[in-house]
């Protein structure tokens, strides 16, 4: 049925914490999601603003100008092609059904499931030199999902979604101190973000309208922009040490990145961080990582009301879950050559296997992870198995 959905692009501007606890993020890597998302001591890449912008001064210098043009992104809940292929076969009178009751159907089906799709581009141009290392980088983005909510009736079956669309410009800077015992890399980012959020419920008559996207955009847009600084370090004892030892430190999103409480706000936090790069015969690196993040719980977990009258509010309640917050990674360098490199990632996030693959050949780059979100906290688990692909131009 065409006029139904693709619930995976609800809006083609929407993310899903409804009833959830997913952490606010702006940008995942999948180079560094593959690895347990741990980077806020290893760095290495322009990505690093989004963890730890002391990371850049881990940007090889021999590689110049490290330029990411059109790095196209997509991620997606592992069940997402499928309640999609169930609402495009929805087609009014098949097997004696109406459109409503073979809606209804497929919400009690996926009764308590949560999907999620993402869309991202990150276009970045980097350099680290003698003086110091910096990075400029323009991101655009889509977070779409829902969660659902099916009871058997038709006007109590619900999905609930909450998302945005956004974007922005990244800057970033860090520069290496040598000091008495060891070095230290210092880092500092600052970046803008717009962006139009939504949170609201979905009925079933909503799902057999023209376009489900329509009441999201009208009942429940709002539009909000924040700027952040980042600050973070990196501090390396023993620099000339055959394990090259790295304690990390970041605070992140100093400033007005709330976005006025709207959906997609990113609370301010403070995140640890270690890794190890032990040199080994045969392979060109080996990086082991563990970070903390989110050290005093200032993300939350969102509660939503709806009101009869179509309003929507909402309740933030405190999450400190430990596991939520413990990343565990290896990324495996393989081969790093003119034309050709590939690195082999695995990690722990959010107590949950990751895994993933990174693959340059001359100017083309392609990196593809799997990761599990936690969109629940404590003993109530509510997992999503997600997969990740890249592709993009890059020297």
């Amino acid at each position: 049925m065409k006029k139904i959905i693709s619930l995976g692009l609800l809006g083609a501007t929407s993310s899903l914490m409804a009833l959830g606890g997913e952490f606010a993020s702006l940008y995942k890597d999948p180079r560094i999601m593959g690895m347990g998302g741990a980077n806020v001591a290893v760095g290495s890449y322009s990505t690093a603003v989004f963890s730890n912008p002391a990371g850049l001064a881990n940007i090889k210098k021999e590689h110049g100008f490290v330029v990411d043009i059109l790095s196209v992104g997509v991620t997606a809940s592992s069940g997402i092609q499928t309640i999609s292929d169930d609402f495009a076969n929805v087609e009014d009178g098949k097997n004696g059904q109406t459109e409503t009751q073979q809606i209804v159907d497929i919400l009690e089906e996926y009764n308590g499931d949560q999907f999620n799709v993402q869309s991202n581009n990150y276009t970045s141009v980097s350099k680290n030199s003698d003086l110091f290392a910096w990075s400029i980088g323009l991101l655009a983005a889509t977070d779409a999902g829902f969660a659902v909510h099916g009871n058997g009736s038709a006007s109590g079956s619900l999905v609930e979604a909450a998302g945005r669309g956004y974007g922005g410009v990244v800057l970033g800077a860090a520069k290496t101190y040598d000091i008495e015992y060891g070095e230290l890399d210092i880092g500092i980012g600052l970046k803008y973000i717009t962006q139009t959020s939504y949170e609201g419920p979905l009925s079933v008559t909503d799902l057999t309208g023209d376009n489900p996207g329509e009441t999201l955009q009208e009942e429940y847009e709002k539009e909000a922009s924040g700027y952040g600084i980042d600050v973070g370090i990196t501090y390396k004892p023993l620099p000339d040490s055959s394990w090259h030892p790295a304690l990390g430190l970041s605070v992140l999103n100093i400033g007005a990145m709330d976005m006025e409480s709207n959906y997609g706000g990113q609370p301010l936090t403070v995140n640890i961080g270690a890794s190890v790069s032990p040199e080994v015969k045969y392979i060109d690196k080996l990086v082991l990582a563990a970070d903390y993040v989110d050290m005093f719980n200032a993300n939350t977990v969102r509660f939503y009301s709806f009101g009869d009258d179509g309003s929507v509010s909402h309740t933030d309640l405190v999450d400190s879950d430990f596991m939520k917050r413990l990343r565990l990674g290896a990324g495996i360098g393989l081969i790093d050559s003119t034309y050709f490199s590939t690195t082999l990632n695995v990690g722990l996030y959010q107590g949950a296997y990751t895994a993933g693959v990174d693959m340059e050949l001359t100017i083309l780059k392609l990196n593809v992870a799997t990761y599990q979100e936690e969109a629940g906290t404590g003993s109530v688990s509510i997992p999503d198995r997600r997969y990740m692909a890249q592709i993009g131009i890059g020297w």
